[in-house]
């Protein structure tokens, strides 16, 4: 991810749940300064979740990642996100991919997340199919996110993160969800709905 709130924004609940339900995460973003590394490692600990923090959101550096950690799914920003970091973060992953794909077998899977209030860079809504229910770990995703006092939670992205959250939980039939879309991997799209 581009920064170090964003796993909690954009699928917070999710790496939520995948822990309690007994899998491991690591939340790989790019280094800041002190407050805001600091509030990623925080953020992480409160998902359950290790924290990988990457020099430079370039294609080298994400393959160096990649390779160490061996993901079996990994979710990142739109490349039509409307925030240009955002962007160059998708894109320098999917530069990444191929080669490290081929070298590894990892990930298995991999997934573009939600954006700012649901819409790409042209304000079109983004098409997300794959939702997950992280009702139960909602509270969870919000205290995480609520950690980053540096930045404009309570006023901002708090709240956007509330109106997501009902959005697509609707769109299941629950009361909290996060979405997906995912990325084909050397041509192949994942034969499961779930991440």
């Amino acid at each position: 991810m581009a920064h170090p709130d964003d796993a909690e924004l954009w699928a917070g609940g999710t790496i939520a749940r995948h822990v309690h339900d007994g899998g491991t995460a690591v939340i790989a973003v790019a280094r800041h300064d002190a407050v805001r590394d600091a509030e990623a490692a925080a953020g992480a600990r409160i998902l359950g979740a290790d924290l990988y923090l990457v020099d430079r959101l370039s294609a080298h550096a994400i393959t160096t990642a990649l390779t160490e950690i061996r993901p079996d799914i990994l979710i990142t920003h739109p490349t039509n996100d409307i925030h240009p970091h955002h962007r160059h973060c998708a894109n320098e992953v999917l530069t990444a991919l191929p080669d490290v794909v081929i070298a590894t077998g990892h990930p298995k899977r991999a997934y573009h997340s939600d954006g700012y209030n649901n819409l790409d860079q042209h304000g079109r809504p983004l098409e997300l199919p794959n939702i997950i229910d992280v009702s139960e770990h909602w509270q969870t995703k919000l205290t995480a996110l609520g950690g980053h006092a540096s930045q404009p939670i309570t006023d901002h992205f708090g709240p956007m993160a509330d109106a997501l959250g009902t959005l697509h939980g609707q769109r299941i039939g629950t009361t909290r969800a996060e979405a997906f879309r995912a990325i084909p991997i050397l041509g192949r799209l994942p034969a499961t709905a779930r991440l």
